[in-house]
Order: C-alpha cells, then sequence, then structure tokens
C-alpha cells in the first residue's frame, strides 16, 4: 500500500478528514460525539494544535488545523487511537474503527481557509441533516456566529478577522458568508487540489515544491511526488539551463563534451523535476545510459556542495523554472 505525503512544517494548514471503516458510523449518539471533542481538546494540548473548524458527521470528521511544530501525524493519530479505542471499548467491537490512513490536505489559509470553512460548515445541510448550518449542534459553527459559547480548545479570532477587525461584526459577516450561499452553486474547494494533497494558488504550490519536494526520490512509494513534478518534456528545464550558461540547445545536449557542466546540471535538474525515468532522458540527451544519467546526477549533486557559486546557479535556474 502507498503512503500518502504529509508535508509538515511549523504554521501549516491543513484539512483533515477521516471516515469510518466500509464507512461505517464512528458517532453513534451524543455521547459519543462529546468524546471525540474531549479527545480534541486533549490533543490541541498535547500537541500545540491550532482547531479553527470543526464538523462531526455520522461516519466522517472534517478539521481545519494549524500545527504550531511538525507534528501533525502524531498528533492525529494520537487522537484517532484514543477515540477509537473509547468508541471499541463502549460497543464491544473488534478491529480498526476508522478507514485507513487519515487524508490531510495542505492549505494556503489565506486564500481558502475560508471557503473551506463554510464548505465544511455546510455539510450538514448537503446531507439533509437541517435546514440551516447554525441547527446543527456538532461543528464549530454556532460558536463562530455566536450563538453558543465558543469552546475553550477553538480558536475563532483568526477565521473572523477575515470580515472585521471587531468580533461581532466578524460573527455577523461570517453567518452572512456561509447562510448567502446559493447552495445550488456551492463549490467545493477541494476540487482545486494539486498533486492529491495541496490546496493553493500556483505560487503557493510552487512554494512546496522548492521547498519540501526537489531532490526527493521515494516516487514509487510516494506517487504524489511525480504529480507535482513538471511531468513529460524536460525542454523547460533545458532552456533555463541554456539562459543561465549562455550556451545553445546543440550544446547542452551534445554527448561526448568533456567538462560540459551546463549539461551535468541540466541532466541533474530533469531527473529530479521532470518525472521522467532515468532510460527516457538518457534518450533525451542523446542515447545515452540510465546509469549514467544517475552518475552524472549524482556527481553534480555531490559537486553542488563543494562549490557555492555551482548552487547558487543551481538555485537560481530552479527559481525560473518555478517562478519564484
Amino acid at each position: 500500500m502507498t503512503r500518502p505525503l504529509r508535508l509538515e512544517y511549523p504554521g501549516a494548514f491543513y484539512h483533515v478528514l477521516n471516515r469510518g471503516n466500509n464507512l461505517e458510523y464512528i458517532f453513534r449518539d451524543e455521547r459519543d460525539r462529546e468524546k471525540f471533542l474531549a479527545y480534541l481538546g486533549k490533543v490541541k494540548d498535547r500537541f500545540s494544535l491550532v482547531i479553527h473548524t470543526y464538523c462531526l458527521m455520522g461516519n466522517h470528521y472534517h478539521l481545519l488545523i494549524e500545527t504550531k511544530e511538525p507534528n501533525l501525524s502524531q498528533a492525529i493519530q494520537w487522537l484517532n487511537v484514543s477515540y477509537a479505542t473509547y468508541f471499541n471499548r463502549k460497543y464491544r467491537r473488534p478491529g480498526h474503527l476508522f478507514q485507513g490512513r487519515f487524508k490531510a490536505i495542505l492549505i494556503e489559509a489565506d486564500e481558502y481557509l475560508k471557503p473551506l470553512s463554510r464548505y465544511i460548515h455546510l455539510n450538514p445541510v448537503r446531507a439533509k441533516l437541517v435546514s440551516a448550518p447554525d441547527l446543527y449542534f456538532w461543528s464549530s459553527y454556532r460558536a463562530l456566529i455566536g450563538k453558543t459559547r465558543i469552546p475553550w480548545f477553538l480558536e475563532v479570532d483568526w477565521l473572523l478577522s477575515n470580515f472585521s477587525e471587531k468580533r461581532k461584526e466578524g460573527m455577523r459577516r461570517y453567518r452572512a458568508f456561509v447562510e448567502g450561499t446559493d447552495m445550488t452553486k456551492l463549490k467545493n474547494p477541494n476540487k482545486e487540489i494539486v498533486g492529491s494533497f495541496i490546496l493553493g494558488r500556483e505560487h503557493f504550490v510552487n512554494w512546496v515544491k522548492e521547498t519540501f519536494l526537489f531532490g526527493r526520490d521515494d516516487n514509487k512509494e510516494i506517487p504524489q511526488l511525480n504529480q507535482l513534478k513538471t511531468r513529460g518534456n524536460p525542454r523547460r528545464v533545458v532552456d533555463e539551463v541554456c539562459k543561465e550558461f549562455g550556451y545553445s540547445i546543440e550544446h547542452v545536449l551534445r554527448k561526448g563534451v568533456k567538462r560540459n557542466t551546463s549539461r551535468e546540471v541540466a541532466i541533474y535538474l530533469t531527473k529530479e523535476l521532470s518525472g521522467l525515468t532515468c532510460k527516457d532522458l538518457g534518450i533525451y540527451f542523446g542515447g545515452v545510459s540510465g546509469a549514467l544519467i544517475t552518475m552524472t546526477a549524482n556527481h553534480i549533486a555531490q559537486r553542488q556542495r563543494q562549490d557555492q557559486v555551482l548552487e547558487e546557479r543551481i538555485e537560481k535556474i530552479k527559481r525560473q523554472i518555478f517562478n519564484i
């Protein structure tokens, strides 16, 4: 089974979702929901999480979480195991409560926290459990609009400050933002996810690529990496190498030229960024072997660690490729 890609860093925002095994109910009564929220409060304190939004449905839950430390996996695992232990003991049931690993979408909060929070709070309405979101008692919506006391573990000010500097006015505007939605035209922000786990604009996606994904080579175990790489024709990489080194494409692609640093850098970068196999890259670079592609890429990777000028040139090329 392939494992999901988790990118964890201080200040990251996530939409966390988990479902019951075989879509079975994970909440059967009010006590179950109260218990889950109690564990959510404990996980907030234990792992320094910031809880911005939650919604507990029958067979799944949604959370919008901010991590102060790079510990999302550890935190959600603790939450799920703690609640599953309670649930299985209460109902005398064996086996897994949740359907595999939890799903975590990395979010560009400034752009997507508002619409994603709205979409989550409208879950009970879309499921026809209630006619309006303020009638559902097991989400953070009522607290965010001032209809009930704010749970001690829930952070409301960051989201509300996007609507007004004053909390009460922010609550009023947030309510209008959510309840003024035409349900027939409501779009799921998650439809815009890139690479199965990033929700953000182009510059945010590029920043994630540059900061966390460049140089990783575990594509077989984590297929999302291949989805994020600049797939297909490596021409764009080669073009940027040509601009930086001042050589023609023919010079970069020509094999057999000694000390052709531009060619070696192009091989290194296309191997890391194109998503193509070493065999395919060997064909592209004049019919050399895949082994030579690997050897050349490893040589440049080592060389740049010892050559600051070369490292800076490679970083400049990468910035041009990612438009950052």
